[in-house]
């Protein structure tokens, strides 16, 4: 996987479109002049957690005796599990502030920007190929830029794309995503057949 399509796998994955709403529904009841301040903090803290697991996760996996063919599979299903979400979306709220309470870490930056399937995807871009962590952390930096520019301007983009608009493009990403994860299940099959 070269820069660009790393960096483009993890911009999918963190899904800044489908975050949008949620974003504004926790924002909302904070003061206008304020909002901007709490989302740059809460973009701030999770580019440190997700660059935290970029660099310590090989460690982890190593620590754990985890294979790279494991960590590509295990990757596929997880990436392939968030694909459907953003296909088929849960009801149900997923932010669990009291009305007016400020978030702090929790849920904008863990775990709607660096979640689950985004630390499982860095351990993995790690694990691939180490001696590549310079392209690794270029392509985080491109994916988190781009979503953290689309979520600082969250209002004017709901407002020129509408509900429905969001909503299409969140599915037409869940649909490459399923794309990308695939390719890495069967890839990860592929050296498991390969070495055995």
């Amino acid at each position: 996987m070269d820069t660009w399509s790393a960096a483009i796998t993890l911009f999918l994955i963190m899904d800044p479109l489908g975050n949008l709403p949620i974003f504004m529904s926790v924002l909302k009841s904070i003061e206008p002049k304020r909002r901007r301040i709490v989302l740059a903090r809460e973009l701030i803290f999770s580019l440190i957690i997700m660059m935290i697991f970029l660099f310590s996760g090989q460690a982890v996996l190593n620590f754990l005796s985890v294979k790279q063919e494991t960590v590509s599979i295990a990757g596929g299903i997880i990436l392939f599990l968030i694909a459907l979400r953003m296909i088929f979306p849960q009801p149900g709220g997923v932010t669990g502030l009291a009305p007016g309470e400020e978030p702090f870490i929790v849920p904008l930056a863990i775990p709607m920007v660096a979640g689950p399937s985004i630390l499982a995807a860095l351990i993995l871009l790690a694990n691939q190929d180490h001696s590549r962590m310079l392209d690794w952390t270029i392509a985080l930096g491109v994916a988190w830029g781009l979503s953290a520019t689309i979520l600082m301007f969250s209002t004017v983009l709901h407002k020129l794309l509408g509900e429905r608009g969001l909503i299409a493009i969140e599915r037409l990403m869940g649909m490459i995503l399923i794309m990308i994860s695939i390719q890495m299940l069967l890839d990860g099959l592929g050296q498991y057949f390969s070495l055995h």
